[in-house]
């Protein structure tokens, strides 16, 4: 196996009294799906937003090697490297689609945004690319000039995912992708995310609290508690024979649902 794509160490932070990560350690492959779950307030969304250098810790590393083979610490980097590396390496899906999407942009605009500013600049090719990756994501491409705001969230859901992924990034950040949708819909997302995952070899790390999304998703889990991670391993062993008892007790619970 290759190194790390992005590689954490001795993350610390605190907000006043609350400990929000506490000594965190993480290594993300290349072509892997790596799961954080945990409970509302456990430090899972601080972990990704650190990672992903919308964060600053207190004290700890985030190492980010690109496809040049080259390490770079992502707190030392400029403002303007961390948003161009935002727009070509990395991608980020909110939890909220319209935290994503230029609302008042196109569906097709959406995502040639995302092309242009990656240096595509031939209308043709740009809107044929928008209606490939429209279609690829289950929207017809007949909506490809309407705006997000006529779209149901699940729809939104789907855009983002379609300009997130058209420059084909390295390592996507996913905050919650399916929160807030139905459960069918939910359904739907998941199974969209995990084949587009396959198909283009994303390394991608993504936060949730729904054990039965991280099961279908991921190839590991890191389990987080006050700031901690408690437990961590590949899925099916953490949810299969969990060993730390708040492990225990996220997986009782949904069975127990």
């Amino acid at each position: 196996m290759s190194g790390p794509i992005l590689s954490a160490s001795g993350l610390n932070l605190r907000f006043g009294a609350v400990r929000a990560l506490d000594d965190v350690a993480i290594d993300i492959y290349p072509g892997e799906v790596v799961a954080i779950v945990g409970e509302s307030g456990s430090g899972k969304t601080t972990l990704m937003r650190t990672l992903s250098g919308l964060q600053a810790p207190d004290s700890g590393s985030v190492l980010y090697t690109g496809p040049d083979g080259v390490t770079e610490d992502i707190q030392l980097m400029s403002e303007a490297a961390r948003r161009r590396l935002m727009r070509t390496d990395w991608g980020y899906v909110h939890q909220n689609p319209r935290d994503g999407l230029r609302m008042g942009v196109s569906a097709g605009g959406n995502v040639g945004e995302r092309l242009m500013s990656v240096g595509a600049r031939h209308y043709g090719d740009i809107r044929k690319a928008a209606i490939e990756w429209l279609t690829k994501v289950e929207i017809d491409a007949s909506r490809i000039d309407s705006m997000p705001r006529t779209f149901s969230g699940g729809m939104q859901q789907r855009l983002q995912i379609a300009r997130t992924l058209v420059t084909h990034p390295r390592l996507v950040f996913m905050d919650e992708p399916t929160g807030g949708l139905d459960v069918s819909v939910q359904a739907k997302l998941l199974d969209l995310i995990r084949a587009l995952v396959a198909e283009l070899g994303l390394a991608v790390l993504f936060v949730t609290h729904d054990i039965a999304a991280a099961r279908l998703l991921a190839h590991r889990i890191l389990v987080m508690r006050h700031g901690q991670v408690v437990e961590q391993g590949l899925t099916d062993r953490v949810l299969d024979d969990p060993q730390h008892p708040y492990t225990q007790l996220l997986v009782t619970s949904v069975l127990a649902a």
